[in-house]
């Protein structure tokens, strides 16, 4: 059985510091690629950046790109989130989602994530 966990979220002050962790197990690491996703309140769910873990290519939405880091580590089968410079805009349940593929660049359709791990809240006060 395949699974994902979001983790590391909780409540910051403006201009703070989060890491979320994405866990997996099941998958075979290399071959999957891992996204993060973002849903406010009555907001659609949008996309935060990806990692493709064989090479570890990223990429970052033009909205955060400035802030965050995409990471992994093989050895624990996880992929980090480092978000900087939170700003109140970025209150969101954050999601980590996953899909197989043999591209060396991940992509942030969500159409193309087939798993998807339970959310952790992220609140950033003002």
């Amino acid at each position: 059985e395949v699974q994902l966990q979001a983790s590391g979220g909780g409540l910051v002050q403006a201009g703070g510091s989060l890491r979320l962790s994405c866990t997996t197990s099941g998958f075979t690491f290399d071959d999957i690629h891992i996204g993060w996703f973002r849903q406010a309140p009555g907001k659609e769910r949008e996309a935060v950046g990806c990692i493709g873990n064989s090479d570890g290519l990223t990429y970052s939405a033009d909205s955060v790109k400035d802030r965050i880091t995409i990471s992994n580590d093989k050895a624990k089968n996880a992929v980090y989130l480092q978000m900087n410079n939170l700003e109140p805009e970025d209150t969101a349940t954050y999601y980590c989602a996953a899909y197989y593929s043999t591209s060396r660049y991940c992509k942030t359709v969500q159409w193309a994530f087939k798993y998807w791990g339970q959310g952790t809240q992220v609140t950033v006060s003002s």
